[in-house]
């Protein structure tokens, strides 16, 4: 990373964009404590990251990429741990586990091991757990990916309504048309240094852009992307 420096609003929904390699991941992985840097600073929620790291998991959720998820426990079993982990009492755990299994269409698998879920069970266990003790920041990386259609629709109206109730979002995605849909606001970072924030309309000011640019128009000119428009030497 190179000396990127930024600021979230409390209840924003944040996009935080680039191509491959950029940093996006890396970015996260520091800002939840899973990577520690080797400079700079960073507070959530009024702590430190640096010194107050335990305070800070108490009021932040995460939805990685990747999904190291205990695959010999059921999905019941998973929120429940995570409901426990987070000093919730087990009646409330068992309580907020039912309807998020319920509203997230996955009440039905809830005695399967999670070593059999497909990957979309997957993804919405993990945003489950992410999700079971009210945090106030969302660190969400890729939250869509082999999630079907309806599911998706769902998980998005979700995040929405917690971004209305004041629920910070930091948000990461390939999609830029489901990301220009649902930010306030975006972040542009390419090969580790940021490019651009601010609004969707900001950022077409600034680059002088045409107010119709999709932010996908706005992405590719920010990375100077080649875009190929060659057939190749096989396709007639």
């Amino acid at each position: 990373m190179d000396h990127i420096s930024f600021r979230v609003a409390r209840g924003r929904f944040f996009g935080f964009l680039g191509p491959n390699g950029a940093g996006k991941s890396t970015t996260i992985k520091m800002l939840t404590g899973l990577l520690r840097p080797t400079e700079g600073e960073a507070t959530i929620e009024g702590h430190p990251l640096e010194r107050e790291l335990l305070a800070v998991k108490r009021v932040i959720g995460v939805l990685p990429e990747e999904l190291p998820l205990y695959e010999r426990l059921t999905g019941e079993e998973y929120l429940h741990f995570a409901g426990r982990m987070y000093g919730l009492s087990r009646e409330e755990t068992r309580r907020r586990t039912d309807e998020l299994l319920a509203f997230l269409s996955l009440e039905e698998e809830r005695g399967k091991l999670i070593v059999d879920y497909s990957q979309g069970m997957r993804k919405k266990t993990a945003l489950a757990a992410a999700l079971i003790h009210s945090p106030r920041v969302l660190f969400l990386d890729e939250p869509l990916n082999g999630i079907d259609p309806i599911s998706g629709r769902v998980v998005t109206d979700l995040l929405r309504r917690l971004a209305q109730k004041g629920v910070t979002m930091f948000f990461t995605s390939h999609v830029l048309d489901v990301a220009e849909r649902l930010c306030d606001e975006v972040a542009i970072i390419d090969r580790g240094r940021l490019v651009a924030q601010g609004t969707l309309e900001q950022i077409r000011a600034q680059r002088e852009v045409g107010q119709d640019a999709t932010l996908e128009d706005v992405f590719l000119k920010l990375v100077a992307a080649d875009v190929r428009r060659e057939d190749l030497s096989w396709i007639g």
